[in-house]
């Protein structure tokens, strides 16, 4: 192919099918965008101008229509996330305002709110399955909450604040992704690695050799630090250089938090504005209006878990705490009677390795990924009757290291398909780990035949690379994290719902939708689970007994701790987005602080800024949302009691609740109220007691 040679056709302009990858170009973006946003444009106006009460009309003809955008502009956003640079984002800078402008124009149809309102209130209202009576329902509020009712000066502002929330969320998230970046730490010393495992001494000289130092050994060094996950965490709870960890861990608290790269102006902004967009569509805060559509009822409920919870996470974290002073005593430290943020993640592993004989580093080779891939598919199979296997080559994919795999049922045939991105790579993928969607269930009738279009869904986590030609070998915490996106795969991907905007996670109240995914990290701690993964890579020998016994006795490590953070997060989420005043006396620190004060053991420091990095409530979808983690939680560990219930060592009983299960939440997605769909599983409402025996924080 000459270099002149044009593509007949933008891959972005295909609208269906799995996304070409090998073909799309970062100059295609901007035009590709651009002709369908006048396309779909063009075609919503037809669509409003013929219009009627009914399903197809209304709602299959919108869902035809948005599928086209959401399939293009959703391969952008990935694409953002895993492959970003700075031609990328300027390309999705360049057409994120119109791409709002566009769900705005949908959202704020006046004609196809009557139409949806016309089709619920009609006679035969009742003859629409629940799933399509869960669409419509929810279309109406969506549109209700989008602005709809405005109208003049009202609707512009508001219109306004939407298209500069979108642009200040992908701002926050580069800010973040360019702080990581921009900071590493040399270690040119063998001094300067005293205590550093083998792995991560492999990783940071392979780190060093990519930053142009290509004489770097694991041995000899030199190596290199950064702030990425698989990088910043093992050197904080392995180095047993102190001055070291406080370069390192003031770093990481001060990410996006000054020059051009400073996230606190971003959250001003966004505070003020979601406030303000709250207040025009009638809510007194943006977590009123947050809630409308979620699980909990109000913030009051929101309020009543959280502290039920913070009560009892509260002195579990202290005594916590001064057990670990007394043992960094203990072990003649001089840190013990100034214990900083930078000693504590150290003697929490030092305590942790005495305490249960557990080195987290040497279980590594236990946990090569293809090992783990194989007991996470098998339990799949013993739960769920699935059968997962690769596809690789039946897809085009973004990256070398990116895998493919087919899901199949009891009869063999195809159900769902799932893409793999498993490892850090902290120059163009963002930090964490999350599931999404690249192509969404539906029946679809071409010339008369339906059809089922099958489920596809993006699993991306950050786990450490393959290292010196050694495979990927994962930490037990990498592995519960593979667990848990695996979980939301699932509910993508097992749902029987034809009805594409109620099938898999579509439709699903926020707070209900991580219940798969933490019920899933459970099984991490299951004999048969365990034990099909934990196969040294070297060796073939399992896991020693030993260790597993140790990893259920560790499992409540700290657990008053974890627990508090995670509270943390949330409470400081709530207050921001409900009871806290932009431009008033207290700035979002500020509020931060003052609820450290019951919400941590150990404060703040005082340049700590968190909430610049604070990508789920400002980047993500969790604003006035982090709580959905504790109240799905409340659902997850109830669920799992119903497979401790039946035994955990009796198969047929645990293929039998996993079917239900199966039957139930992965199935229904959201063609129906959660609460009935946990009822329907469970046989009753959920309560905090599993949730806190599992926590080891139970009366």
């Amino acid at each position: 192919m000459t270099a002149t040679t044009v593509t007949v056709e933008n891959p972005l302009l295909i609208g269906h099918g799995l996304p070409p990858f090998d073909q799309i170009r970062v100059e295609q973006v901007v035009p590709g965008m651009t002709q369908l946003l006048s396309e779909v444009n063009d075609q919503l106006t037809e669509l409003e101008a013929n219009l009627e009460p009914t399903w197809a009309s209304a709602v299959e003809a919108t869902e035809r229509l948005t599928e086209r955008l959401s399939w293009s502009w959703g391969i952008v956003t990935h694409l953002l996330s895993v492959q970003n640079s700075p031609e990328l984002r300027q390309a999705q800078e360049t057409m994120q305002p119109e791409v709002v402008k566009f769900w705005m124009r949908l959202g704020q149809s006046a004609p196809l709110y009557k139409a949806y309102k016309a089709l619920r209130d009609r006679d035969d209202w009742n003859q629409l399955e629940l799933a399509q009576q869960r669409v419509v329902t929810a279309g109406i509020r969506e549109m209700e909450l989008g602005g709809v009712g405005l109208d003049g000066e009202g609707r512009d502002r508001f219109n306004a604040i939407q298209l500069e929330l979108s642009q200040l969320s992908t701002t926050f998230s580069n800010h973040v992704l360019d702080a990581t970046k921009a900071f590493s730490l040399p270690l040119p010393l063998p001094e300067d690695v005293e205590g550093l495992p083998p792995s991560l001494l492999a990783q940071a000289a392979q780190a060093a050799r990519a930053a142009g130092d290509e004489s770097a050994t694991p041995d000899a060094g030199p190596w290199l630090i950064t702030l990425d996950i698989p990088s910043y965490l093992p050197f904080m709870q392995h180095s047993r250089r102190r001055d070291l960890r406080e370069v390192l861990y003031r770093a990481y608290i001060t990410r996006a938090a000054s020059g051009e790269l400073d996230n606190q102006p971003v959250i001003d902004r966004m505070l003020t504005l979601r406030q303000e967009m709250a207040n025009l569509l009638g809510y007194g805060s943006y977590a009123e209006l947050s809630l409308a559509s979620k699980m909990a009822p109000n913030v009051a409920a929101v309020d009543a878990l959280l502290e039920s919870l913070r009560a009892a996470s509260y002195t579990a974290a202290q005594q916590d705490l001064a057990t670990l002073r007394d043992f960094a005593r203990s072990q003649g430290a001089p840190a013990a009677d100034d214990l900083q943020p930078w000693d504590v993640t150290f003697w929490a592993e030092r305590m942790r390795e005495q305490k249960y004989a557990l080195n987290a580093e040497a279980l590594r080779p236990y946990f090569p990924l293809e090992r783990v891939l194989e007991g996470l598919f098998g339990l799949a199979n013993r739960i769920f009757g699935i059968t997962i296997t690769s596809a690789d080559g039946e897809a085009p994919v973004w990256h070398p290291d990116v895998r493919y795999f087919r899901v199949a049922d009891e009869t063999g045939a195809a159900i769902a398909y799932f893409y793999l991105d498993p490892y850090s790579r902290p120059a163009e993928k963002r930090g964490g780990a999350w599931m999404d969607y690249c192509i969404n269930r539906a029946k679809q009738i071409e010339n008369g035949v339906a059809t089922v279009r099958l489920p596809v869904a993006y699993l991306v986590c950050n786990q450490t690379p393959p290292v010196d030609g050694k495979p990927s070998l994962m930490t037990f915490n990498e592995v519960e994290t593979l667990f848990h996106e695996f979980g939301h795969g699932l509910q993508h991907m097992l749902t029987t719902v034809d009805y594409t905007s109620a099938a898999g996670i579509h439709n699903v109240e926020w707070d209900a939708v991580e219940l798969p995914s933490q019920f899933m990290e459970n099984w991490c701690y299951d004999r048969a689970t365990l034990f099909s993964l934990a196969q040294h890579y070297e060796t073939g020998e399992p896991l020693p007994e030993s260790d597993y016994q140790k990893l259920l006795a560790a499992r409540n490590f700290m657990s008053g701790s974890g627990m508090l953070r995670q509270l943390h997060f949330s409470l400081v989420d709530i207050e921001l987005h409900h009871r806290y005043q932009p431009g008033g006396s207290e700035t979002p620190n500020d509020v931060r602080n003052r609820l450290a004060q019951t919400t941590t053991v150990m404060l703040p420091l005082p340049e700590d800024a968190f909430l610049c990095a604070f990508g789920h409530i400002f980047a993500g979808g969790y604003a006035a949302g982090y709580y959905s983690y504790k109240w799905a939680e409340v659902l997850s560990a109830d669920a799992f009691s119903a497979f401790e219930e039946a035994g955990l060592e009796d198969e047929a009983a645990i293929a039998q609740t996993g079917r239900r299960f199966r039957a139930t939440v992965l199935s229904l997605g959201g063609s129906q109220h959660p609460m009935d769909v946990f009822k329907a599983f469970r046989g009753r409402e959920p309560d905090t007691t599993a949730l806190l025996r599992h926590n080891g924080l139970a009366a």
